[in-house]
Parts: structure tokens; sequence; C-alpha cells
């Protein structure tokens, strides 16, 4: 099982474009990320930039319309995320449990959709889309 776990930090949907985490937190980040990676089950880890530095995309009218950040209406945003999989989604929260997160941090934890877990429809609808991931995984 796939589990995506999310950092929410409190605070950075309002951080400058340039703001970047201190050497101290990052060293005790780098520890838990090796921790997984030494495990076998972390597939991908990164950080993201703050939104104010990022754009979205919405669709009012059916037609794109972008909005540069940072959004005032954000109460929570990304500050980057980890990919896992474990047997379960118990493994799963006991990861997150051990992230070195601040006390201004979140880490939400939520299991990605696999084909198997969609009916038959859904699935013939979506033909295709596990060799489309398997090609973009060897080309990252």
């Amino acid at each position: 099982m796939r589990f995506m776990m999310l950092m929410i930090p409190k605070g950075y949907e309002s951080a400058a474009p340039d703001t970047m985490p201190g050497a101290e937190a990052v060293a005790a980040m780098m520890k838990y990320n090796e921790s997984l990676q030494k495990a076998g089950v972390l597939l991908a880890v990164d950080g993201l930039h703050p939104p104010s530095t990022g754009a979205r995309v919405t669709f009012p009218d059916g037609r794109a319309q972008v909005s540069d950040g940072p959004f005032a209406e954000a109460k929570e945003v990304l500050g980057g995320y980890w990919m896992i999989q474990v047997r379960s989604r118990e493994e799963a929260i006991e990861w997150a449990k051990r992230c070195p997160a601040s006390p201004n941090e979140i880490v939400e934890v939520r299991q990605v959709q696999e084909m198997a877990d969609f009916p038959p429809d859904v699935q013939r609808a979506a033909a295709g889309f596990t060799e489309m991931q398997a090609r973009a995984r060897k080309a990252s």
C-alpha cells in the first residue's frame, strides 16, 4: 500500500518567497528520511517552495484562470511530502509519528488510490494509466 505523508507547516501560506528551513531542522529531517530509506519504505521525498512563488489554475467557467501566489484564502498549504510503501495505514501512521516535526507542523497521512480500488467501469475508463505511471517513473 502506498501512502503520501503531507507536511503542512502552519504559517507557510504567508511565507516570503525566499523562506528556507534552517540547517538544524534539515539535519533532523535528513535523519528521519534516512530511516525511511533504510527501512525500504521510502519511494519519494521532496520539499516545496512557499505558495507565494506558486500559481493556482482554476476553471470557474470551464476555462483556465491563473492566480499567482500567495493565496489569501489558504488556511493550510503543503510544505513537502513523502511517498512511502508500507503494509497498512497503521504502519504509515507510525512512520508519521516519528517525524521530527515542530509544534507548528502537521503531517497528514493519505492512502494513494490504486487501480484495484476502483470499480470495473472506472478501470476501463483509465485503461493504460498503470503503464503511463511506469513510464513516468522511469523518466524521473
